[in-house]
């Protein structure tokens, strides 16, 4: 896949990354909706398919060739080393869609300095879709018309928002359903899009916030330079610049604040 222009920092990692991407899609998409898929269950009651471990084992070989000294924080195998420089790798996010034969999925591919997330490749090959970015280099996508830059909107108002709040469960599990709610009743649309895939619409403009919880840093580690890129912010719920929280709040920037406040509002 034809790559973007890249801060000369990061160059050779955003290459990289890329062309993990490329492994990823060999390994994963062709086990999807396949009639043998082997599926089992996780200790936390997550589900785990073989195309799921088979990824992340392609990507985890190629690492160890090509960045033997950088550290690895992978879904399914873990943390491996104890870097400066960290890979974070969710080999299937959306690992329901992708059991159920739903094409909203992808592979998450990020690299962290010192915990903060420099580049970004997320690739959604059932759509055919793919996603870049890294710092100081803006944020790319491709689809089959070759690569563009994306940007966030530039709505400014909460009555012309839409948002994707992910899962009610997870706001009612976090005690945060009335600010949901507060959310839904303000905005222009509210929808549950779900997973990567949602971030990667608000990096393009088409929302203007992407909420969740109980999230792991592989779940969101490949989305923030690229939203951040498209400029855009990426933030804790409760405001942290952190990947570990175990929530995000992520918009359009111009918004941010706006959402901050109105999601504290009387709780």
């Amino acid at each position: 896949m034809t790559e973007s222009p890249a801060a000369e920092g990061f160059a050779s990692d955003l290459a990289l990354a890329l062309r993990l991407a490329d492994a990823a899609d060999a390994e994963s998409l062709p086990r999807f909706d396949a009639g043998d898929l082997k599926i089992s269950t996780k200790e936390d009651r997550s589900h785990v398919t073989d195309a799921d471990l088979a990824t992340e084992r392609a990507l985890r070989a190629i690492l160890a060739e090509e960045r033997p000294s950088d550290g690895i924080f992978g879904e399914e195998f873990g943390v491996e080393g104890d870097a400066k420089r960290q890979w974070i790798i969710d080999p299937i996010d959306g690992t329901a869609n992708f059991m159920r034969g739903i094409p909203l999925w992808g592979t998450m591919i990020a690299l962290a300095i010192d915990g903060v997330p420099q580049v970004g490749v997320v690739s959604m090959p059932a759509l055919g879709r793919r996603w870049w970015g890294s710092t100081g280099a803006g944020a790319w996508t491709a689809a089959h018309s070759g690569p563009r830059r994306i940007e966030t909107s530039a709505v400014a108002s909460l009555d012309d928002a839409a948002v994707s709040f992910q899962s009610i469960t997870q706001w009612a599990d976090a005690g945060h359903l009335p600010a949901l709610l507060r959310v839904v009743d303000r905005v222009w649309r509210d929808r549950a899009y779900g997973d990567v895939y949602a971030y990667m619409m608000l990096a393009e403009g088409r929302l203007e916030m992407v909420a969740e919880f109980d999230v792991k840093e592989y779940d969101i580690a490949a989305a923030v330079p690229i939203v951040r890129e498209a400029g855009g912010r990426f933030t804790s719920f409760d405001g942290a610049d952190s990947i570990s929280e175990r929530s995000s709040l992520a918009t359009n920037g111009i918004l941010h604040d706006a959402f901050f406040e109105l999601t504290r509002a009387n709780d």
